[in-house]
Formats: structure tokens, sequence, C-alpha cells
């Protein structure tokens, strides 16, 4: 696992601290010798001199702590556990100790004796987001992946840009998510949620004529429930079936009529299906209700430039650069777009370039994430393959 190695790089070498051992220079000797040949990577020779230390000083836990540590590189977990043991035993506070036990107890499967340790590694260093992550995978490994991902959500505060942490979190909540499933089919096989979760799963498969049949299963059993009609609505947006789309978008409002999102994605559909008479009532009614939807502003200024209301169009699209902060970036950039045809179109040069000079600034910085964000996933490619060979 790519967390373990990446962990020993970090830590390998914290408990060495200044010795103040002077009058026994052969412990000395030893305890950096070893040190030396660990940084170096010449685990047997770091084994050797650990033990000899850890034989001249046996009070000494920090020589068990890396003796452990470099049995563990080698796989010795038996001889790995034995040493970090020792360390706990004599130092119980040893930031680290319990961490490295606990991985090395999960490595010969002994699951319940990795939890235990884990936890002393997170009440004594709360802050360590790999003692979390540990005791997460750990508590996976044991069947309890509600408990895990509770685990991995903490882990994920104290390192949200951990790629080990995000793996096992996501890991967890998905078994989570497969588990309570499959406890609600058993209780309720013929529930319309059952039709729901699967149209909601095959979604995310893309596969879109497969969902909405299962969409309008639950819709035939629970025809009154808030929420069926707008994800039917949604699968038929997805296959640009606008005609359905709109259909079920207006039998949800007929369900539910305060449902703002229904409200705006039908006002949208309106626009694509060239009704923008019909979308400036919805979307005057969504922004009655929410006065800084900075994407309402963003559809109504298409509206009604559709409609050829160019003055009112502007005002709505500068509305939704005003409220920069309530809209996403698509958004925003799209809006200033918009403003720099129509200024061009009222023969306003100055605000048309200063709109477009604003679009494109932003566009410049939406490929420069994109490119990050390629780059990236190039680099974890090549590190994944780098940890396989």
């Amino acid at each position: 696992m790519r967390g373990f190695s990446r962990l020993l790089c970090c830590l390998a070498f914290v408990a060495m601290p200044a010795l103040g051992f002077a009058q026994d220079a052969q412990f000395e000797k030893a305890f950096h010798q070893g040190a030396d040949a660990m940084r170096s990577g010449q685990l047997d020779e770091a084994v050797a001199n650990f033990s000899k230390a850890a034989a001249l000083k046996p009070t000494f836990a920090e020589a068990y702590f890396n003796l452990g540590i470099a049995q563990l590189q080698l796989g010795h977990l038996d001889e790995a556990v034995t040493a970090l043991n020792k360390s706990v035993t004599l130092k119980p506070g040893l930031r680290g100790a319990n961490l490295f036990l606990g991985i090395a107890r999960y490595r010969k499967n002994d699951y319940a004796d990795a939890i235990t340790a884990l936890k002393r590694e997170t009440r004594i260093d709360a802050a360590n987001a790999d003692a979390w992550m540990w005791l997460g995978v750990a508590q996976l490994a044991a069947g309890d992946a509600t408990d895990a991902s509770a685990t991995l959500d903490k882990a994920a505060v104290l390192s949200p840009n951990n790629v080990d942490i995000l793996y096992h979190r996501g890991r967890a909540h998905m078994l989570v998510s497969k588990e309570t499933y499959e406890h609600m089919y058993q209780v309720a096989p013929e529930s319309w949620r059952i039709h729901q979760v699967l149209a909601q799963s095959l979604v995310e498969q893309a596969r879109y004529e497969e969902a909405a049949n299962e969409a309008q299963v639950a819709i035939g059993l629970k025809p009154g429930e808030p929420g069926l009609h707008e994800e039917l609505a949604d699968i038929y947006w997805k296959q640009n079936q606008l005609v359905k789309a709109e259909s079920e978008f207006q039998s949800e409002l007929k369900t539910d009529p305060e449902s703002l999102s229904s409200m705006y994605k039908l006002a949208v559909v309106s626009i694509e299906r060239s009704k923008p008479e019909v979308s400036v009532e919805l979307l005057s009614e969504v922004l009655r209700r929410a006065p800084r939807y900075a994407n309402a502003h963003y559809q109504l200024g298409r509206a009604q430039a559709q409609l050829g209301n160019t003055e009112t169009a502007i005002q709505n699209f500068t509305s939704a650069v005003s409220d920069s902060g309530q809209s996403d970036t698509e958004t925003l950039r799209q809006s200033y777009y918009q403003l720099a045809q129509l200024y061009r179109r009222e023969q306003k040069t100055e605000e048309s370039r200063a709109a477009l000079d604003a679009f494109m600034r932003l566009k410049q910085q939406a490929d420069a994430q994109q490119s990050q964000k390629l780059q990236d996933k190039m680099k974890r490619s090549t590190q994944m393959q780098d940890t396989t060979q």
C-alpha cells in the first residue's frame, strides 16, 4: 500500500532524539549506525544495530521502536510486533509506536488488536491523520464499514487532499451504502424506494433508458411522492428528450409547487425549447423567492435576450456577475461572454471589451486548472505504476 511507504518515509526517523548517553559510546554508536542504515535502506544492518542498541539499553523505548519499524519494512511481522510492543510498554505515550504496532498487527490479520493499538495512537496524537486512516482501514478489514466511514471522515478533515485517505473513505462510504440498500431490499423488496435507488444507480452508470424505466416504476408505486418526477425529468434531460423532461418537471410542480429546483430547471428547459415567455415567468418567481440566485439571473438574461429585451438582459447578466460568490465559475464566465455580445450589439465598445477581457481571463484560468488536473492525473497514474512494479 502506497500510504504505508509514504508514512515510513515521513516517520521512520522521528523517534531518534538527541540521546545524551555520552557515557555509553557503544550504545550511541549502534543506535546512530542503525539510523544511518535505515536511511540508506540497509534494513538488515539496521535491525542488527538497533538490536544491539536495545540489548545495551533495554529500557530505551526508541531503540525498540526503530527496531520494530525496520522489522516491519522487512516483512518480519512477528518480530516487528514484539519490538513495537516493548516500546509501547516502556513508553506508553511514545508517538508513532502504537501506529506502527497497529499496522504490523493489521498485516498479520489481527484486526481487533490492530484497532486497539490504533485507537491508542489517536488518543495520544489526535491530529495524526495517518493514525485515523489506518484505524479506518483496520475497521474496514474487520467488516465494520459504518465505524470505518466515521473514522475516515475524521482523517479527511485533518488531511483533505491525501489521496490514500480519500480512496479508503470513498470505499468505506460505498460499502455502507451497499449494506444499507441490501438491508432495505431485505425488509421491503417491493418498495418504491428500491426502484428509486436502482434508477439513481443506473444514472451513475449512464444507463439512462433503464434508469427511466425504474423511475417510472417508482412513480407508479408512489405517484404523489415529491422528487420522483424531478428525478425522471433529470434523466430525460440527460438524454436531451426535452419534451418529456418538460412534462415531468411540470408534473413535479403539481406534486410540489414549492420545488424551487424544478421551477428553475423547467425554466432552463423552456429556454432550450425556445419558450422564453414561460422561462421569464418561472425565473421571476424563482428570484422572488431567492433574490441572490445568480444562476437564475443568468438564465433570465438568456430568456430576455431571446425576447429581444437587450437592456433587461444586460441587467440580469450584470446581476449574475455581481453575485459571483453565489454562482459557479461556468455561469460567471458565460455571463461575461453574453454581456460582451450584448454591449457590442448596443455599440458600447468599452463595456464590451471589458466584459470580453473578463471572460478571457476566466477562460484562461479554467484552461490552466484543467491542464493542472490532467498533469496531476498523469502523475498519480505514474505513481501507481511505480508502486506495482
